[in-house]
This record gives C-alpha cells, sequence and structure tokens, in this order.
C-alpha cells in the first residue's frame, strides 16, 4: 500500500508538489502556515499541523528558508512522530535539517533532505530533478514519492547532502545566467541582433537546458514567471553563506547577485530571472 503523504508549505512549489502525488495516486493532504484558498490547492487541506501529522506517514516540507523550516521541525517534535518520514525539499543550509537528526531519531522518526532544481512547472512535468542525502533505508523508502515530483532523482550522500549538491547545482545555474548577460552585452556592443545572437546561443555547445527553456522570457515572448528573481536573491545569499563559511570563494555568483539585485531595484524583483538578460536590450532600448 503507498505511504500517506503530508505537504507543509503551499506556496507555489509546494502546490505543485502535492498536485503531482495526488496524480500518481498518492493518498495527499495539504497545511500551510498561513491560510490558503482551497480552490488552489489540488489536495484536501488539514486543520492543523498536527492533523496533517496523523493522516500521514510521509511528512514532505516546502517551505521559504532555514527560519520556517526550523519553525515547522520545533513544531512537528513535539507531536507523535514515530514511524514517520520527514523529506525536506526548501532551499536551506546542509546544516539545518541535519540539526534536527538526533531528536528526530529520538521520536522514532527519520529524515532525508530532498531539494528540487527546477520551478512547479517542471515539477507539473514531471522534468525536474532532485537530489537526496540520507540513510539508505530513508532514501529508499522516498523513492516512489521522489518519482511522482521529479523525473531525475540522484542520491548524493549522507542526511545534507542533497542541499549541498542543490546548492553547487544552482551557483552553476547562477554563474551561467551572468555569463549569458556578459555574452549579450558584448554581442549587442557589436552590433548583432538580439535574436540572432540569443538564438545561435542558445544552439551553440554552451548552451544549457536553463538557458533554452527561458529563451521566450529572455526575448520577451512570454511574461511567464518559472523562478522569480526575488526567489533567486533569497537563494543567492544562502550560497554565498555556504560557499564562505567553507572557505570559498565565489566571484561568479557575487556577479550574479549584483545582476538580480540591478533588476530587483528596477521594480523586477517578481519576474523571471530572465528579466537579467532582457534589461540588457531593454535598458538600450534595441529592438529584437
Amino acid at each position: 500500500m503507498a505511504e500517506r503523504i503530508g505537504v507543509i508549505g503551499l506556496g507555489r512549489m509546494g502546490r505543485a508538489i502535492a498536485a503531482g502525488l495526488a496524480g500518481a495516486g498518492f493518498d495527499t493532504t495539504g497545511w500551510n502556515r498561513s491560510p490558503v484558498d482551497p480552490s488552489e490547492v489540488s489536495v484536501p487541506l488539514a486543520p492543523d499541523l498536527a492533523s496533517l501529522v496523523v493522516a500521514s506517514d510521509i511528512v514532505i516540507l516546502s517551505l521559504f528558508d532555514d527560519i520556517a523550516v526550523t519553525e515547522v521541525m520545533e513544531k512537528l517534535l513535539t507531536l507523535d512522530l514515530s514511524g514517520k518520514l520527514i523529506a525536506d525539499t526548501s532551499t536551506v543550509r546542509p546544516e539545518t535539517l541535519r540539526g534536527f537528526a538526533a531528536r528526530l531519531g529520538t521520536t522514532g522518526a527519520c529524515a532525508v533532505d530532498a531539494p528540487i532544481s527546477g520551478g512547479p512547472e517542471m515539477v507539473a512535468a514531471r522534468t525536474a530533478g532532485m537530489f537526496l542525502g540520507g540513510a539508505e533505508a530513508d532514501i529508499d523508502r522516498f523513492r516512489p514519492a521522489a518519482g511522482a515530483i521529479a523525473g531525475a532523482v540522484r542520491a548524493v550522500g549522507p542526511l545534507g547532502a542533497g542541499v549541498a549538491a542543490k546548492i553547487a547545482n544552482n551557483i552553476l545555474l547562477a554563474g551561467s545566467l551572468q555569463a549569458l548577460k556578459e555574452a549579450v552585452q558584448t554581442g549587442l556592443a557589436a552590433g548583432l541582433d538580439l535574436r540572432t545572437l540569443v538564438t545561435f546561443l542558445s544552439e551553440g555547445p554552451a548552451a544549457n537546458g536553463f538557458f533554452r527553456a527561458r529563451l521566450p522570457e529572455i526575448l520577451g515572448d512570454s511574461e511567464r514567471v518559472g523562478f522569480p528573481v526575488a526567489g533567486a536573491l533569497k537563494d543567492i545569499d544562502l550560497f554565498l553563506d555556504v560557499a564562505g563559511r567553507l572557505g570559498v570563494n565565489a566571484p561568479a555568483t557575487a556577479a550574479a547577485k549584483a545582476s538580480f539585485e540591478a533588476v530587483a531595484d528596477k521594480g523586477f524583483a517578481e519576474q523571471d530571472v530572465a528579466m537579467v538578460i532582457r534589461d540588457v536590450w531593454q535598458t538600450g532600448h534595441r529592438d529584437v
């Protein structure tokens, strides 16, 4: 029998996770720390956290930051968690969930960190990736649910390793976006046509799926928001903090942060991160 799953945190990502699990046949319940419109959620809502835990074998966290994860974990630890598996998909510091491991063990619960690479649309299409950190038995237990959320699921090490892999992955994405910005700036300054330039770059060996997926947003043909600038800024502060504490210098990531801040200051904080590129030609009043 498939395990019952509770999803804590029903923002855009949490709603997509819950919908994917329900669509795959899992008995799924949701709960949010603040009231949500039931019509916007595709699964039944628990009236409170305690009810969600009772109704769930696996509890998935999809929360904004370390503070939110810590607050929810402290509340969970006041409840009967015997036999429960806690899976944290939030983008937080590697040590956050790891810091609760011993206390979870005393309650008879276990945990995996399971951050997701990709936005809600990719979760809906099952094209997102997921990095799993934890004990082998706990990862194996979570794999059926993970497979309903992400198309590529990889175990990368002990508890905390999943988040570390996500941070490394997203540092690469932020750096590639910054490099793309600089490439477009150079091409436009040399008199190249934007569409010709960006299409050429997207077909070349240096392109990646992140870039290709955002072509419509880069060129202004779509206003879809896969991941907002504000979210990128929140994450990139986390990445820089983790890298710094590990003694890693990350100049490309710092440059990407400056680019995100520049477009956020212009009022584009809730636009897709592709605005970092679009702003290059919009600022220069260049036609596409």
